[in-house]
C-alpha cells in the first residue's frame, strides 16, 4: 500500500481554455452544481425525488423506505424470515443508531489503516465526517484508549483522508480478498432475496426496495468493505468482468461510493493536499455528450442540469469536474464501471453494472455541448495489460446468442450436444485442439432412478393447491413451514434437502415450488480450456441463487460402484460434494441468532452415479475450492430420502463467458484425484 500524497505544497492546477463562443457570450446565470446522475437508474423514484443525504457521512435510510415497520411476528410459518425481517425494520426505523458488529471478513486485511478514522475536536470526541462517501470498516486494532474503541464499535466508521494504492499482492492475498468480496456479496444477495419474500407477503402495493434494505442492514452491521481506506486503482478482491445488479452493491464492496452520482471522488476537504481526486466513474451511455468506444471514452462532467437532467447552464470546474482534472494532472488512474442494458434482470432500471478495469485521464477541455451550454469533457484511455473488458465479453455473448456461428465458426463442434433434449441448446466449442470427446457420450437430461427407489418410498401424498402453492399448504409444511424459493424462482436459503411438488400434487406446472423440474433455461456452452481441460460457461448472465441444471448420471448401488471402479469408469459420489449449500443464505455475520438449517434432514447417501457413458453438461464443470455453483439436494418425483436429485444453483452473479465451477470435495482414495472426468 503506497501513499499517493503528502501534506507538502503541490503546484496549482493549470488553467483550461474556454472556447471563445462561450467566453465572449453574455453572462450566463449561476450554474446549479449537482452530481452527475445516471439517467433511468433504479435509484430514481417518483415517490422520493430527493437524493439520499450524505452530509453527515452516512446514508439517510429514512429516504430509502417510506413504509411503516410491521410486527415481525405476524406469520408463524416464517420464523427465520421474521427474525431477518426484524433486522430490516430496525435498520430503517432507527437509521444508523443501531449497534454495529465487527467485520468478520476483514480481520486479516493486508491494507492497514494509514491514519485515524475520525476527525476529533479538541476534547477528543469524534465528529461526523462531512464528506464520507462509500463504504466498511476493518476491525480497529487495540489501542491505548478503550473509550475510543467503544465509540467506534457502535457508530459507522468514516473514511480516512489519505489516498492509498494496493500493490504487490501475492497469490495468497489475492485469494483472501477474493473470498472476502465473495462472502460479502453472498450476504448481500441473501438479504436482498429474503427482502423480496417480505414484499411478496404484503397485501398492499407499497413495496420497499430490496437492494436498499439489504445494503442498509449490512451498513448498520459494519459489513461495507473498504470504508476505512480511500483506494485508488484496483479494489482487492474485485475482478475485471464482475457484474453487479444494483448500484448499492457497488457501494457495499467499495468499488464506487456514490449511490447515484457518476463520479466518485475524494473531496478537497478530506484531501491531505487540499485538492479533490477522482477514484471511479460510471459510464452508462445515457448522456448526449458522452462517447464510449471501449478502450477510449469521452466522458462529460457534471453540473448545470435541471431536475429533468437537461443541460441549462454552463458547467464549472469544481466538485467532481475538478477532481477529474486533478486526477489527470497527477496521473492517477480511475476505475471504470459500465452500466449495460440487460433483459431479464431483477433491477428496476433493467441495467447491470460491469467493472471494466482502470483508465487514465489523458485530456480535459471545456467545449460547447449538444445542448449549447459549456460542458467539461475528459478523454479516458484504458491501461494496457489488463484482462478483457467484461462489457466486451457481454457483447460477444449477445452476438453468440443471436448467431452461434458468428465467432470462429470452424471451432464450433456442435450447436447442441443435447440433440434437442434440453429446452435450450448446449453448444460445444473448441479453439485449442481437435478433441471431440463430449460428442461420444449419450446426453442424459435427468437422473433416472431404478424402480426399487420408488417402491421403497411408497406412494406419495401431495398438496391440494389449485393455482400454485400457498403458505401453509402440505408441501410448505414438508419443507419446515417455508417455501424454498421466491416467486422468481431464486433459492432463498440452502438446506440439507428441499421437497418440491411432485406428480401427486394438484398444483400446475408453473407452481413456485417446481423450480428445478422446469429444466435448463440458460444457454450453456462446453468449451476447451488450457487450464481445466473441458469447462462450462454460460452465454447468459446467471443471477445469484438461480437454478442452473441437474447433475445427472446413471444410478449405481454401492456394490455396482465398487465393480465399475475396478474397471476405471468415471463415478460421481454425491456424498462427497461439500455442503456449500449452507453458505447460501448464511446470515450469521449479521444475526447472532442465526441457526444453520437442519430440516428436512437427510441420511448418509449410499449411491454413486456413473458418467462414463451417459452424462449431461454439468459433468464438464471444473473443480474449485472457491466455486460459484453449489449442489442442492432436491426430491420431487419420489419420497425416498436416500436418493435425491443433485441440483445446481449459482452462488453469485455469474457473468456471461465466465467458467462455472463446483467443489467436488474429497479426492478418490485410490487415484488421489477428484472423482470426475477430466
Amino acid at each position: 500500500m503506497n501513499s499517493l500524497f503528502s501534506p507538502e505544497n503541490l503546484p496549482p492546477p493549470p488553467g483550461i481554455p474556454i472556447p471563445a463562443t462561450i467566453a465572449g457570450s453574455a453572462a450566463a446565470p449561476t450554474p446549479i452544481l449537482i452530481p452527475k446522475l445516471e439517467p433511468l437508474d433504479e435509484w430514481l423514484n417518483t415517490q422520493q425525488p430527493q437524493e439520499p443525504n450524505f452530509s453527515n457521512g452516512s446514508l439517510d435510510l429514512n429516504l430509502l423506505c417510506d413504509e411503516t415497520p410491521e410486527d415481525p411476528t405476524t406469520n408463524n410459518l416464517y420464523t427465520e424470515f421474521n427474525r431477518i425481517s426484524h433486522l430490516f425494520h430496525t435498520a430503517f426505523s432507527s437509521g444508523l443508531q443501531s449497534d454495529a458488529v465487527s467485520d468478520p471478513f476483514s480481520q486479516n486485511s493486508a491494507v492497514p489503516d494509514p491514519s485515524a478514522l475520525h476527525h476529533r475536536q479538541p476534547n477528543g470526541t469524534a465528529v461526523p465526517d462531512p464528506d464520507s462517501r462509500a463504504i466498511v470498516p476493518v476491525p480497529e486494532e487495540d489501542g491505548p484508549s478503550s473509550s475510543a474503541a467503544v465509540a467506534t464499535a457502535t457508530t459507522p466508521r468514516r473514511r480516512c483522508k489519505e489516498l492509498v494504492r494496493v500493490t504487490d499482492l501475492g497469490g495468497a492475498e489475492h485469494l483472501h480478498f477474493r473470498d472476502v468480496v465473495r462472502r460479502t456479496r453472498m450476504v448481500y444477495d441473501s438479504l436482498r432475496v429474503l427482502a423480496t419474500v417480505e414484499d411478496e407477503r404484503r397485501v398492499d402495493a407499497r413495496r420497499a426496495r430490496s437492494d436498499l434494505r439489504a445494503s442498509a442492514v449490512m451498513r448498520n452491521c459494519g459489513l461495507w468493505l473498504n470504508r476505512d481506506k480511500r483506494i485508488v486503482g484496483a479494489i482487492p478482491g474485485v475482478c475485471i468482468g464482475d457484474v453487479f445488479l444494483y448500484r448499492m452493491e457497488l457501494c457495499v464492496v467499495g468499488l464506487h461510493g456514490q449511490p447515484q452520482a457518476g463520479i466518485d471522488y475524494l473531496p478537497a476537504s478530506m484531501s491531505s493536499n487540499g485538492e479533490p481526486i477522482a477514484t471511479s466513474v460510471i459510464v452508462s451511455g445515457g448522456y448526449e455528450d458522452d462517447v464510449d468506444e471501449g478502450d477510449v471514452i469521452i466522458y462529460s462532467g457534471h453540473g448545470g442540469q435541471d431536475k429533468h437532467s437537461r443541460q441549462v447552464f454552463h458547467q464549472k470546474l469544481e466538485g467532481g469536474n475538478l477532481a477529474m482534472e486533478r486526477s489527470m494532472y497527477y496521473g492517477i488512474e480511475v476505475r471504470v464501471i459500465r452500466g449495460v442494458r440487460y433483459d431479464g434482470t431483477s433491477s428496476a432500471s433493467g441495467k447491470v453494472y460491469v467493472y471494466d478495469g482502470l483508465y487514465r485521464i489523458l485530456e480535459c477541455w471545456f467545449d460547447v455541448g449538444k445542448s449549447g451550454f459549456g460542458v467539461y469533457k475528459y478523454k479516458l484511455c484504458r491501461i494496457d495489460g489488463q484482462s478483457k473488458m467484461g462489457s466486451a465479453m457481454m457483447r460477444e455473448a449477445l452476438m453468440l446468442r443471436k448467431d452461434p456461428l458468428c465467432f470462429k465458426p470452424m471451432c464450433c463442434m456442435s450447436l447442441d450436444i443435447s440433440n434437442g433434449k434440453e429446452s435450450v441448446p448446449v453448444r460445444l466449442f473448441n479453439d485449442i485442439d481437435r478433441n471431440y470427446d463430449p460428442l461420444r457420450f449419450e446426453y442424459l437430461v435427468k437422473t433416472n432412478f431404478p424402480q426399487f427407489v420408488f417402491h421403497q418410498s411408497g406412494r406419495g401424498t401431495g398438496c391440494e393447491c389449485v393455482d400454485g402453492c400457498v403458505e401453509g399448504c402440505f408441501c410448505a409444511m414438508k419443507n419446515g413451514g417455508e417455501f424454498s424459493y421466491n416467486q422468481s424462482g431464486i433459492l432463498l436459503r440452502g438446506k440439507p434437502l428441499i421437497f418440491e411438488c411432485g406428480p401427486f400434487c394438484n398444483c400446475p406446472p408453473h407452481c413456485r415450488n417446481r423450480v428445478t423440474q422446469k429444466g435448463l433455461k440458460y444457454r450453456l456452452e462446453v468449451f476447451r480450456s488450457r487450464e481445466t481441460g473441458w469447462g462450462v460457461r454460460s452465454l447468459d448472465l446467471i443471477q445469484a441463487g438461480a437454478f442452473i441444471c441437474e447433475y445427472t448420471g446413471v444410478f449405481l448401488t454401492r456394490e455396482q460402484a465398487q465393480l465399475l471402479t475396478m474397471n476405471g469408469d468415471s463415478l460421481i459420489y454425491p456424498n462427497r460434494f461439500t455442503d456449500r449449500w449452507a453458505e447460501w443464505g448464511d446470515l450469521s455475520p449479521i444475526d447472532s441468532n442465526y441457526v444453520r438449517p437442519s430440516y428436512p434432514a437427510i441420511p448418509p447417501l449410499d449411491f454413486a452415479m456413473d458418467v462414463s457413458r451417459m452424462r449431461n453438461v454439468a459433468c464438464y464443470m471444473s473443480h474449485s475450492s472457491a466455486p460459484n455453483v453449489l449442489v442442492q439436494f432436491v426430491l420431487y418425483d419420489h419420497n425416498n430420502l436416500m436418493f435425491p436429485h443433485l441440483m445446481l444453483f449459482a452462488m453469485e452473479n455469474i457473468p456471461p463467458m465466465r467458467e462455472l465451477s463446483l467443489d467436488y470435495g474429497v479426492a478418490d482414495e485410490w487415484t488421489g484425484k477428484l472423482s470426475i472426468c477430466s
